[in-house]
């Protein structure tokens, strides 16, 4: 059983800075790309951040590249999502997800992605 369990979330300034983890359980974690995903209300989830399974390559939106930094430590089994000068375009709930298939190219859409964490609040006040 597959589960992700992220932590972090909260209320936040503009300008402000937040760093969500996320803790994974029930499968070889160092053989899956990982990802951070958001979704906004009346918005469709989308991709916010990948690390590839070895950590080696990272890629990002638009939106957030240069803001936020994405992590991760195989041997916690933890991802991390570092998110400075934050705007309230950022307001969402931020889900982890693992990819489907292991050791491939990563992926942006969550369609490739099969668990998801619960998710957690992330509000930016201006």
């Amino acid at each position: 059983q597959v589960q992700l369990v992220e932590s972090g979330g909260g209320s936040v300034q503009a300008g402000g800075s937040l760093r969500l983890s996320c803790a994974a359980s029930g499968r070889t974690f160092s053989w899956y790309n990982m990802g951070w995903f958001r979704q906004a209300p009346g918005k469709e989830r989308e991709f916010v951040a990948i690390i590839s399974w070895s950590g080696g390559r990272t890629y990002y939106a638009d939106s957030v590249k240069g803001r936020f930094t994405i992590s991760r430590d195989n041997a916690k089994n933890t991802v991390y999502l570092q998110m400075n000068s934050m705007k309230p375009e950022d307001t969402a709930v931020y889900y982890c997800a693992v990819d489907k298939a292991p050791r491939r190219a990563t992926m942006t859409s969550p369609r490739e992605y099969d668990y998801w964490g619960q998710g957690t609040q992330v509000t930016v006040s201006s």
